[in-house]
């Protein structure tokens, strides 16, 4: 039975970010679960990425976008506003003021009132269509503005009918020589050609019905009825004109407006309610279901529909008109650590589908993804994708070719691109010392650790397909990150091709041989291997000394090569848990680790502190950039009592769980059923636990454990109380699968 859970969802969570600070860098995006079109309401073109911030008062419209990230930025973006009165079209000077007890902004429904037109204009979300509803109260000189973004334009207004086509091939990269997003806007009104027009980028108006041009838009004038009220319909496409028209065809057709948002609603509450929860604090409950919202909107489908129902893309990697499904914006380095995991748990058989369009990506372009937006960016360090098929491979996750994506990934992790856009960058040097030369490679130890990891995760599809000599040739790989070890000072830190440390060595300075942190951030980034790891540092006792001392010493730093503060930096100062940077990703395992060693209850601590202290459905409620899910990922795991630490490794390590009962609904027809006892609320640590009646002493709980059917209940205490768990069990590693397979 579904619950009514979607009134939970505030879209401002996480909004009320700047370029120097993040508490979330979130867009309060309407759209339907993993839509192809999302809408925002903007206001501040000027902003670039951050277009949009909860404390402005001024619309300048309602903005179709494919951001996944203010980093990224926009592509095949435009932006729609109602008018009335004399003609204003470029965005500062359109822009209405607005009440904020007077917008709504939901994930099936935007809502506001302009002051300045005394306009209510209404919009709700199809996965590649919008519906949207504008009532005037002034009935003289209303219009509605398509204004496109710098980049080529067209539009044409069809003089004998209430229709407007175009497209825009306005994008911040990553697109072939012919991307562009077309549309069709289709009015239940008659239009008034003599008040309608096409204005360039500069702003100059002029009657005329068809224009190409950079960043060139329209103004529709409209003849109104009676009520004031009007209907605009508007489909797009990636692949044709044609193909928008389709689509708004079959995704809206004649539907009313009311009609499209109750579908809406209902899409996203069969969504939410893959997880019930049962827990009497309403803001616990915002929170968890706003964060789910998040991890449910992207990677967006990029995949279309015929009218006979096969699935058909434009490719963002050869720029041709492929069979198949596509998806887009993700970035493999934030999103393989949790929102994949969690794809694996909710939604099995999306991920399946998700994986054959990164095998279709692998086909169209020749090298498998790293940050897709909508095509290949070449961001952040690493192959994360190797994780991702890992972890689906060990999981049993199906629906794609595995001999492909098995090709794809060992592609680059053994052969060097002509273009630095794509695979490992400096292949051959890794491949000859083990490790980048800090003295040749910018950010060496990020990406060597990043490369030692995907070398396991590669090696797991090796196994599955029988692949012997790869496997064991990658898994040596794998123990590479020891030659980044420096046991002198406890950190990875960056080599010289002689084999010498890089120096000088400060583990509070940010950048150089570092992606986005220092020594104290990146050295932990051996999830297969934490056993090998702690030995290394000395053993088991040193190595959880490190660790605590990282939670609770100083967040000072120094911005070394970035040469300023950079936000991440700002955001693990503004907090107090030490070098715990949780507003980046290389951070999210931290806490786990205490548990992966043999010690839960700080792991139940520092993972109960995080989660309540630094997360909230409120603008400002994220503790860094959100980053297509994986921060909410985050949150919703550890809600759970249970981590990923190790995708590739079917096994989640646990944690302290937040709620009295949770019930993940399975799409086997089985259920996951978290019950934590009625001290949940005020106590962290975790007394005893029991899976299916039966005493559960082991530190994970396993992947097929959980897809098996699963009541877990969770005993809390005030006081850490699980030294048997800490005495029983081994630590986590490289031969954990052969371990738990004999316990």
């Amino acid at each position: 039975m579904m619950m009514d859970v979607l009134h939970y969802v505030n879209p401002l969570q996480g909004t009320a970010s700047t370029f120097r600070f993040s508490n979330g860098n979130t867009l309060p995006l309407v759209a339907r679960p993993f839509g192809m079109t999302a809408w925002s309401p903007q206001t501040d073109e000027g902003g670039g990425g951050w277009f949009f911030h909860p404390s402005h008062r001024h619309l300048e419209g309602i903005r179709l976008t494919h951001q996944p990230s203010p980093w990224i930025g926009d592509y095949g973006h435009l932006t729609i506003m109602p008018q009335t009165g004399p003609l204003a079209l470029e965005a500062a000077k359109r822009s209405s003021s607005f009440r904020s007890e007077e917008m709504t902004v939901r994930p099936d429904y935007f809502r506001v009132r302009l002051q300045r037109y005394n306009t209510l204009f209404e919009l709700s979300p199809t996965e590649r269509c919008a519906s949207m509803r504008i009532t005037f109260e002034d009935l003289q000189e209303a219009r509605v503005i398509v204004a496109p973004f710098k980049g080529e334009s067209s539009i044409t207004i069809d003089p004998n009918g209430s229709r407007l086509t175009g497209y825009t091939r306005a994008n911040s990269g990553g697109v072939p020589e012919n991307f562009a997003m077309y549309y069709v806007i289709d009015l239940d009104c008659e239009l008034d050609v003599q008040a309608s027009g096409i204005w360039d980028g500069d702003g100059e108006a002029s009657l005329r019905l068809h224009e190409v041009g950079d960043g060139t838009g329209a103004f529709i004038g409209l003849k109104l009825p009676h009520s004031g009220e009007v209907n605009l319909r508007m489909g797009t496409s990636f692949i044709s004109l044609e193909q928008a028209i389709s689509n708004l065809s079959q995704e809206i057709g004649s539907k009313s407006f009311d009609v499209v948002r109750t579908e809406a609603a209902e899409a996203w509450e069969k969504m939410l309610n893959r997880i019930q929860v049962e827990e009497p604090n309403e803001d616990k409950l915002s929170t968890f279901y706003t964060c789910l919202y998040r991890v449910c909107l992207f990677p967006r489908m990029w995949h279309e529909f015929t009218e006979k129902g096969d699935k058909v893309h434009y490719s963002p990697y050869n720029g041709q008109i492929v069979q198949g499904p596509m998806y887009c914006d993700n970035g493999f380095w934030d999103t393989y650590r949790t929102t994949y995991p969690l794809f694996s748990l909710l939604c099995p058989s999306r991920l399946g589908e998700i994986l054959e369009s990164y095998v279709n990506a692998y086909k169209e372009g020749g090298w498998m993804p790293k940050w897709s937006s909508p095509g290949e960016r070449s961001a952040m360090p690493g192959t994360l994708i190797d994780a991702v098929f890992a972890d689906a491979t060990v999981k049993g996750i199906a629906g794609y070719d595995a001999q492909s994506a098995y090709e794809g990934l060992l592609k680059h992790a053994s052969q060097a691109a002509e273009d630095a856009h794509f695979g490992r960058k400096g292949v051959r040097a890794y491949q000859q010392y083990g490790y980048l030369p800090g003295d040749q490679f910018h950010e060496s130890v990020s990406n060597t650790l990043d490369y030692v990891y995907g070398d396991f995760c590669i090696a797991q599809l090796a196994k599955s397909l029988g692949k012997e000599e790869d496997y064991t040739l990658l898994m040596n790989r794998a123990t590479n990150y020891a030659q980044l070890l420096d046991p002198s000072v406890g950190f990875m830190r960056g080599r010289k091709t002689d084999g010498s440390w890089v120096e000088p060595f400060d583990p509070t300075e940010w950048g150089g041989a570092y992606c986005e942190g220092g020594a104290w951030q990146c050295s932990w980034a051996v999830q297969h291997d934490i056993a090998g790891l702690a030995e290394l540092m000395g053993g088991k006792e040193i190595f959880l000394a490190r660790m605590s001392e990282l939670m609770t010493t100083e967040p000072s730093f120094k911005v070394g090569s970035y040469g300023f503060e950079i936000h991440e930096m700002s955001e693990m100062a503004s907090i107090n848990f030490g070098q715990f940077a949780i507003s980046n990703q290389p951070s999210f395992h931290i806490p786990y680790l205490f548990a992966a060693v043999g010690s839960p209850a700080r792991t139940q601590f520092w993972v109960r502190k995080t989660a309540e202290e630094l997360f909230s459905s409120a603008p400002d409620g994220l503790p860094g950039d959100e980053d297509n899910g994986s921060l909410c990922a985050w949150y919703i795991f550890a809600c759970m009592g249970m981590y990923p630490l190790c995708p590739g490794v079917p096994e989640y390590v646990i944690g302290s769980p937040m709620f009295e009962r949770m019930t993940l609904h399975l799409e086997n027809g089985k259920q996951i059923v978290i019950e934590a006892d009625h001290n949940a609320q005020s106590h962290r640590y975790v007394e005893s636990v029991h899976v299916n009646k039966q005493r559960h002493l082991s530190l994970f709980f396993s992947h097929d454990q959980l897809m098996n059917g699963a009541v877990i209940q969770f005993a809390m205490s005030d006081t850490p109380t699980n030294t048997e768990v800490e005495n029983r069990h081994w630590p986590y590693s490289m031969s954990r699968q052969s371990q738990s397979e004999g316990e």
